[in-house]
């Protein structure tokens, strides 16, 4: 090759290398923008909230009933009904959940009914809060004689829970290693001893992290509830009745015309917030134990 045909050869490869810096230059450059927006936004709706929602933030807040208008109180009622039904959600969809992952990843893994179930799985994961809703009350709530109750709510918030965990719990099974199964049932132990003992055991960590996220999910969880729980304006442990619910308090409280109300709903929105931010931080903590441990 004569010193023409190397020269050619390099300024090519450097009009190559001066193109691709520039591509990735503007591709960083516009990821940058568009993470600064997205950030900017965010850090406005909490200031927002921030803002209107601190001065609510009282001892009343959780001691009193929500108040009529233009009277002072608090979302002592809406606090609990949304922490039962919360409560009761998790406990109807985890076990299910749980399970349903578990058969995924030991048992339907490769076969087409188990990839059935994921596609499903994924179709109800992604389907918007308000069909769930929907669909309780037409199953649910108008075969009880069109009584709304606190146990059509917690329905509704399992069938989002569901498939959350279902997902989480499928993800994690998979994730450990095959050796481990293998050992335990050249052992002798029994296939549900390995799962119980062995197998729960180790994906722990990351089945408890889907579950605090939908938890998360559902505890600011509007439209399914109005539907199944209705909202109730008392103090009512009824499990059979309508009851209230943060959510609904802040969607009938926020654009009511009535200074204390919508101050309330701003106060129970900074709450909330503040709620799913914890339950998130917690989650991240379990995951970052099980990422150490796996290390």
């Amino acid at each position: 090759m004569n010193a023409s045909s190397k020269s050619t050869h390099s300024h090519a490869a450097d009009g190559l290398y001066l193109r691709r810096r520039i591509f990735n230059g503007v591709a960083i450059a516009l990821a940058t923008v568009a993470a600064l927006f997205g950030l900017l936004f965010l850090g406005w709706i909490l200031w927002t909230l921030i803002a209107k929602g601190i001065g609510g933030v009282n001892w009343a807040l959780f001691a009193q009933d929500q108040p009529p208008p233009m009277e002072e109180g608090g979302l002592k009622n809406a606090f609990f009904g949304s922490m039962v039904m919360c409560a009761l959600g998790i406990l109807i969809g985890t076990p299910l959940g749980i399970a349903a992952g578990t058969w995924l990843a030991e048992y339907g893994n490769r076969s087409k009914l188990g990839t059935a179930v994921r596609f499903v799985n994924d179709i109800l994961l992604s389907a918007p809060s308000i069909v769930l809703g929907l669909f309780v009350y037409a199953v649910f709530v108008m075969n009880t004689g069109g009584h709304f109750s606190a146990l059509a709510g917690s329905l509704a918030l399992a069938f989002i829970v569901l498939p959350v965990v279902v997902r989480t719990t499928d993800e994690m099974l998979r994730l450990v290693p095959a050796q481990m199964r293998e050992a335990a049932l050249s052992l002798g132990v029994p296939q549900w001893k390995v799962t119980m003992q062995v197998l729960y055991r180790s994906a722990s960590a990351g089945i408890v992290t889907g579950i605090l996220l939908a938890l998360a999910r559902i505890s600011g969880e509007t439209a399914p509830l109005l539907f199944t729980a209705f909202g109730n304006e008392f103090w009512s442990t009824d499990l059979t009745g309508a009851m209230a619910a943060v959510p609904l308090v802040m969607y009938k409280f926020a654009g009511s015309g009535f200074a204390n109300w919508e101050a309330i709903a701003w106060a129970g929105a900074l709450v909330l917030t503040l709620f799913v931010l914890a339950v998130s931080l917690v989650a991240r903590t379990f995951l970052l134990r099980n990422k150490i441990t796996h290390d």
